[in-house]
């Protein structure tokens, strides 16, 4: 039986659809490309972080059943689990799969198809059969230098704009030995670099009584991944125990932080029911540059266009950033209004031509903080990881503080660390996304 995948989002959707075809792989189904016509049934592993995101995974069912009339569509993810109805009234659409159904979604595709695919289905993991909600561990593996492994998923924060929460449910994750174990077959496979992802990765351990340190401690002793990022982690997560351990006991843990700040303006953030204030933030900051120097990579997520946002509020946090946090990379959202959330309910909402202005005016210093970061890489002796493509005779790696460089292409130097001394010519300063 010939499937093909689709995947929309965050790269913990990537991570579970690469976990769906391996499972389905064992079950006798072969993977094909969605648009060559060959595909005889379709997931598609959906998105809900905005109103585009909901409106792109309808879409793209009813592109894919007048692609293939009589093959059938599989929905599985976030806005599947806020739209459900929505998609199941959508022609082709069989099944449609609940945040808490995604140990299923591969058994009952296989069951779907009669035959011995059905007696095949795969068995579901150790977390997966564990009491109350499910998680649902899963990594990416097509890359060769890198994988996504999701260790956590759900969220019990409610930040005023999300609707995460009501679309993957409550914080839990995978006890650590399982995850050292998936570990150890990212290993096996080749793989050379890791990611740690979740939904609300810092708050791991609440389904398990352990931490996320005791998590990072169990992985540094994987033999064969040489290198670790953590992709996302709230800054109240992001303790002085952990950053000490990494600064200063670590091998494997790389100076690569993405930290959400949301918003440079205090009233923003308490609208928006975060955690923390911008003088949280900058302390943690400063604290992470004391520990690990001037050269960490740190990526930012801000939210622009939130209700009740002045243009005062607005400036403030372009002023914060630039003046005082000065990140590598800024991760800009213009706020999206999400049904059922308190910011929806909220006056003074923003008209969309301020928030694309606001978007522009933020791009452009992102643009230029990057550059700047980039640049005064230069002189510095790093290790990169490079990549197994060739473009246009160049290849692209990642120093350990992701600073994108480029080479010759050489095969003998792919998924090998390579000591570089960096100048300007090896450096890519176009914008490159935060893990």
């Amino acid at each position: 039986m010939k499937i093909a995948y689709l995947t929309l989002g965050c790269k913990l959707n990537y991570a579970e659809t690469s976990t769906y075809e391996r499972l389905l792989s064992r079950a006798g189904f072969e993977t094909v490309s969605w648009n060559g016509g060959q595909a005889a049934a379709y997931l598609v592993n959906t998105c809900s972080v905005t109103e585009h995101s909901d409106k792109k995974g309808r879409n793209l069912v009813r592109k894919l059943h007048r692609l293939s009339p009589a093959a059938p569509i599989f929905v599985a993810g976030c806005s599947a689990q806020l739209r459900r109805a929505e998609f199941e009234a959508l022609e082709g659409v069989v099944r449609v799969f609940s945040a808490d159904e995604k140990a299923q979604v591969a058994p009952q595709i296989a069951a779907w198809f009669s035959g011995p695919r059905a007696a095949a289905a795969p068995a579901l993991c150790p977390a997966e059969q564990e009491a109350g909600r499910p998680m649902f561990a899963a990594y990416s593996g097509t890359e060769r230098t890198r994988s996504f492994l999701k260790v956590q998923d759900g969220c019990d924060y409610k930040c005023h704009y999300c609707t995460v929460p009501y679309a993957r449910g409550e914080s839990r994750n995978a006890p650590i030995r399982e995850l050292v174990g998936l570990a150890r077959t990212i290993a096996a496979g080749g793989t050379r670099e890791l990611v740690i992802t979740g939904v609300n990765t810092g708050d791991f351990g609440k389904s398990t009584g352990e931490s996320f340190l005791d998590l990072l401690k169990a992985l540094e002793e994987v033999e064969g991944i040489e290198r670790y990022r953590i992709s996302s982690i709230e800054p109240n997560l992001l303790t002085e125990e952990i950053i000490d351990w990494i600064a200063g006991c670590s091998r494997k843990f790389l100076p690569h932080f993405h930290i959400p700040l949301q918003s440079g303006c205090d009233a923003i953030l308490e609208a928006m029911g975060r955690r923390y204030r911008t003088a949280d933030f900058r302390r943690k900051i400063a604290y992470i540059r004391e520990k690990m120097g001037t050269g960490v990579f740190l990526g930012i997520d801000v939210i622009v266009g939130f209700p009740g946002e002045s243009d005062a509020d607005f400036e403030a946090g372009l002023r914060f950033l630039e003046e005082e946090i000065r990140p590598a990379f800024i991760h800009i959202f213009p706020y999206s209004r999400r049904p059922g959330t308190p910011a929806a309910r909220m006056k003074n909402q923003v008209q969309d031509s301020v928030k694309t202005a606001r978007f522009q005016k933020m791009e452009a210093l992102c643009r230029r903080l990057h550059k700047e970061f980039i640049l005064a890489q230069a002189g510095r002796e790093e290790e990169a990881l490079f990549e197994s493509s060739d473009k246009q005779g160049y290849m692209y790696g990642y120093t350990r503080n992701y600073v994108k460089v480029r080479l010759p292409y050489d095969v003998a130097k792919v998924g090998q660390p390579v000591r570089l001394r960096l100048d300007t010519a090896m450096l890519c300063t176009e914008e490159e996304e935060s893990l």
